[in-house]
């Protein structure tokens, strides 16, 4: 009977070690960031004026390692009685005019999301999305987007 429950054990301890070896591939989203030199090409919105909790989607271009790169952010926004402020607390400062077009920064991104610093030195994460051909300006950007 003791060996059976030393094989039971010694079972369970195997599985539970090829789940702990598992865990970081499956988590360690940070070790598979690249980082890069990004130029801004382009940025666009969709924002929520007079809103009563809707969401403002903001669009950022960016050409970085020989790859255009499209990322999203969407925020809650709540303002029907200032179209300039969000009174739910959260504002893009990158879209309030502090990054502009031709604009180069440090930026991180992997498969699915880019992280770039916003205007008060905090990073934001953005989800990368070639859906919407929301540019206008920059045929780069337009010709990344998947039709």
């Amino acid at each position: 009977m003791n060996s059976r429950l030393l094989r039971s054990a010694l079972l369970r301890l195997t599985v539970f070690a090829a789940i702990a070896a598992a865990v970081p591939a499956t988590f360690g989203a940070a070790a598979d960031r690249k980082e890069g030199q990004a130029t801004l090409l382009e940025q666009n919105s969709y924002p929520c004026n007079n809103c009563f909790f809707g969401a403002s989607d903001y669009y950022f271009c960016f050409a970085v390692d020989n790859k255009v790169l499209i990322a999203h952010d969407r925020i809650p926004t709540f303002n029907w009685i200032d179209s300039n402020k969000n009174y739910l607390g959260k504002l893009h400062g990158s879209w309030r005019g502090a990054s502009p077009a031709g604009q180069t920064m440090k930026i991180e991104y992997d498969d699915q999301h880019v992280w770039m610093p916003g205007a008060d030195g905090k990073e934001i994460r953005l989800k990368q999305d070639y859906k919407r051909d929301i540019f206008v300006v920059n045929q780069q950007c337009r010709d990344a987007v998947k039709k």
